[in-house]
Parts: structure tokens; sequence; C-alpha cells
């Protein structure tokens, strides 16, 4: 977890390969949803294409499909989910169903102002016009309100291990990785 450019997708394909699980994105399965034209994918691309959050239900739906799938069955990383406190409720129901269990919620931590800087450059290379400084600090926001939250619910479960996402992606690895191993094995 952490706000938008704190390096969590780039961190998550690390973290993953290590330990040969599947990191899993929502964006990830969004668009594998829409290229595919399932019925979610369908249905998800109708509030992409309005500017809208896709819903809470069609986003569990396509998680639960997911985590479902065989390679996820020794163990998968999320990478944007949850994302609000109902679709914590809904991952503690997936994972019961399917006998998995939550070891570490890592939240990378990063500078405001670092952050902003990071995906400016980012829409500069990518071309993402759209990302301006306005929005991005607008998304920033909306971390704030809606999942900041969770870390708290997760950090009464004892879960929670903060890292500092600053430096460049071989430290902030390293030190996950320092973290993970301090993780209890049960």
């Amino acid at each position: 977890m952490g706000p938008p450019g704190a390096g969590k997708g780039t961190q998550a394909k690390v973290i993953a390969d290590h330990f040969g699980i599947p990191a899993i994105s929502t964006g990830d399965i969004f668009r594998a949803n829409v290229t595919h034209g399932t019925p979610l994918g369908k249905k998800a691309q109708e509030y992409m294409d309005a500017g809208e959050y896709v819903p809470d239900e069609v986003t569990n739906l396509m998680v639960r499909a997911r985590i479902d799938e065989p390679d996820a069955e020794p163990g998968f990383l999320l990478d944007g989910y949850p994302r609000t406190l109902s679709q914590v409720e809904e991952l503690d129901g997936m994972i019961r169903f399917t006998g998995h269990r939550l070891d570490a919620v890592v939240v990378l931590t990063v500078d405001a102002d670092e952050i902003v800087e990071r995906l400016l450059q980012r829409a500069r290379v990518e071309g993402r016009a759209d990302d301006t400084e306005d929005v991005v600090r607008r998304r920033q926001e909306v971390y704030v309100e809606q999942t900041e939250p969770l870390i708290e619910v997760y950090r009464g479960r004892g879960l929670v291990y903060e890292i500092d996402g600053m430096g460049a992606v071989e430290e902030v690895t390293k030190r996950i990785f320092d973290a993970l191993d301090a993780v209890p094995q049960s």
C-alpha cells in the first residue's frame, strides 16, 4: 500500500518474483478483462469511459476470480486492492474461502512533494497530458481520505510494515525484504 507514485507496482513485481507468486494488480485485472471483452470487463469499461471509479462489486468479483486461478494457490501479492473499507471486508471473506491468510501489509511512505515530482516526471515520459500537478495532488488527497484508514485496520491486526519509499529502487527493495524477514511464520 501507499499513495500513487510511491513505487508499489515496481516493488510488487520484485517481491512477487522473489517469492514465486503472482503480483495481482487491479489495473492489470481491469485491462485484461476489458481486452478479453468479459462481461465484467465491459461493465468496468463503462465506468472508466465515464472517468469514474469502477464500483467495488465489479472490482471485488474480478479480484475473487483472479485469486481463484491456479497460479495464486501458493499465495499472491495484491497491488491496488483493497482501497476501501468495504473491500477489506470482502477480501477477508475471499481469503477465508480460499484458505489463504494475510502475512503482511507493506506500506511505502514517500514525501508528498517527491511523489508529485515522480508522477509529473512519469507523465512527461509517458505523454500523460492529463496528469497535471493539480490532478496528482488531488489523487494524493483521495488516497489520504479513502485508503489511509485501511492502514489503521491492518495496523490493529499487527500486519503493517511501514517502509521508507525514498531512495533508489534497490534500497527500497532491501528495506522491504529486511522487514519481511521479520514477519512471523505460521
